[in-house]
């Protein structure tokens, strides 16, 4: 697992690569949190495009970085999700919560752009 931060004043994008589970959620967590509170950015977005595996530990992950950004207004979005990994959070209700985009809607949305 590999946690890159990248930082703006509107926006912090959490990209995560390779495994969430149960034994480094807890690093993951505290790297992204301390970015999040330094910079008090409105938005955060947790790109999960590089994840080959989560269980229920990435669904806690998006809930306590909600539950940060929430604390001062701000809003997250999950992108780039896998359609298994989009499955897995709308089951979990967290569409209710965070914008979730899948990566076909990530491409279609560029595509869009590009035009």
């Amino acid at each position: 697992m590999a946690v890159k931060i990248t930082s703006t004043p509107l926006r912090v994008t959490v990209a995560i690569s390779g495994e969430i589970d149960h034994h480094n959620a807890a690093a993951m967590r505290y790297e992204a949190d301390d970015a999040i509170r330094a910079s008090l950015a409105p938005n955060v977005r947790l790109d999960f495009g590089d994840v080959t595996f989560m269980d229920s530990s990435g669904i806690g992950f998006v809930l306590g970085r909600y539950r940060v950004v929430q604390s001062y207004g701000g809003n997250v979005e999950v992108v780039n999700l896998s359609r298994r990994l989009y499955s897995m959070m709308k089951l979990a209700g967290l569409e209710k919560l965070v914008t979730l985009k899948t990566k076909e809607r990530e491409r279609k949305k560029d595509n869009e752009t590009d035009k």
